[in-house]
């Protein structure tokens, strides 16, 4: 069993400062949102505090709790989604972090019930994984809506919409899941603005979408 020797408190420091990072970047706006980081090695999830300033935040406001929900460190109230963030974890062993962000154009088409398609471009088919979908509409905090977004997410998304609220993006570090928000935002206002126009996209086919996929994990990057 983990215990408070086997917190990090470097880890809580990447959390503080990746909340900074997503208020200053507009994926979201007051103290809304939530961040949070899984050490895979002592099985510990390190999540946001509710409804603070992240620029006010320290690092030891920062929660650690065990992926059965158990708190190990901590004297704030956690982030009302912390069984969201512990419900991907134990779903998804590949990740170790996850971002719940409230941007504007990915928050267009969750309010629509519409899920935003990976085939639209080729950034959304080399990050977002597959087809965005838009969980079932679920009270914030709440079991539901927990398992709402595992089973939105499934197997091989990256991210996924919860409907008239906003968006959660995952990933196997802290910058992956920041890559996924970003470019699921860009993606969803280069949607909106095709729709605005009237028109609709030209698909790419699933045969280049894997094989971009493919190109990501075995050539793009440094050895």
């Amino acid at each position: 069993m983990p215990s408070s020797k086997d917190v990090k408190p470097d880890l809580q420091e990447l959390v503080r400062l990746s909340g900074v990072r997503m208020i200053d970047s507009g994926l979201t706006v007051a103290t809304w949102g939530n961040i949070s980081c899984c050490d895979r090695e002592t099985g510990l999830m390190y999540i946001t505090p509710s409804g603070m300033n992240y620029h006010e935040i320290v690092y030891d406001d920062i929660n650690v709790y065990d992926l059965k929900g158990n708190l190990v460190q901590g004297h704030r109230r956690p982030s009302i989604e912390h069984d969201m963030h512990r419900g991907m974890y134990n779903a998804r062993p590949e990740i170790s972090a996850c971002v719940h962000t409230h941007p504007i154009f990915s928050t267009v088409f969750s309010s629509m019930g519409e899920n935003i398609p990976i085939n639209l471009h080729d950034e959304a088919a080399q990050a977002l994984g597959d087809t965005v979908r838009c969980a079932d509409y679920c009270l914030p905090g709440t079991i539901d809506l927990a398992s709402a977004v595992v089973r939105a997410m499934g197997e091989k998304a990256n991210a996924c919409l919860l409907r008239n609220h906003g968006a959660v993006c995952i990933g196997e570090d802290m910058d992956g899941a920041f890559k996924v928000s970003t470019v699921l935002e860009m993606v969803a206002e280069i949607y909106w603005r095709i729709r605005a126009t009237g028109s609709t996209y030209i698909p790419i086919s699933d045969e280049n979408v894997a094989a971009m996929q493919m190109f990501v994990k075995t050539k793009y990057g440094q050895y």
